[in-house]
């Protein structure tokens, strides 16, 4: 039975984390996106962060986007840089049409630092990015 359902392979969504400057606190801060470089909406986005390490867990932090417009980005949250010295996890569902996505991104500990940044599709900045 379970072997019958299949969730067809996500591509054209990524996430990133850049480094932005915070006119607000005027600090620079990290911060994590999803990114829908699409020619679709993705609707019903379920995004579930994690941190951990071999011997410790952050909590677990949940969102929901109701609608990701196509060509488009999203805010999922702050990232303290504390978080870098785990694998931070992103567990992302969303249905297209009537079709449900599931993938999951895995940032390693440590390679989320200024000397991993790219350039970020559709948001023109340098960031660390998961496909």
């Amino acid at each position: 039975m379970k072997k019958d359902i299949q969730i067809p392979k996500v591509e054209g969504v990524y996430i990133a984390i850049v480094n932005e400057y915070n006119q607000v606190y005027k600090t620079q801060d990290w911060n994590a996106y999803i990114i829908n470089d699409k020619e679709v909406a993705l609707d019903m986005v379920l995004i579930v962060t994690s941190g951990f390490s071999e011997n410790k867990k952050t909590s677990v932090l949940r969102k929901k986007l109701d609608k990701l417009p196509k060509k488009s980005y999203a805010k999922i949250e702050l990232m303290p840089e504390e978080l870098f010295a785990f694998n931070n996890q992103f567990k992302v569902t969303f249905f297209q049409g009537n079709q449900m996505f599931d993938k999951t991104y895995l940032f390693r500990k440590n390679t989320i630092n200024l000397k991993a940044l790219q350039p970020v599709p559709l948001m023109d900045v340098k960031g660390v990015l998961v496909k």
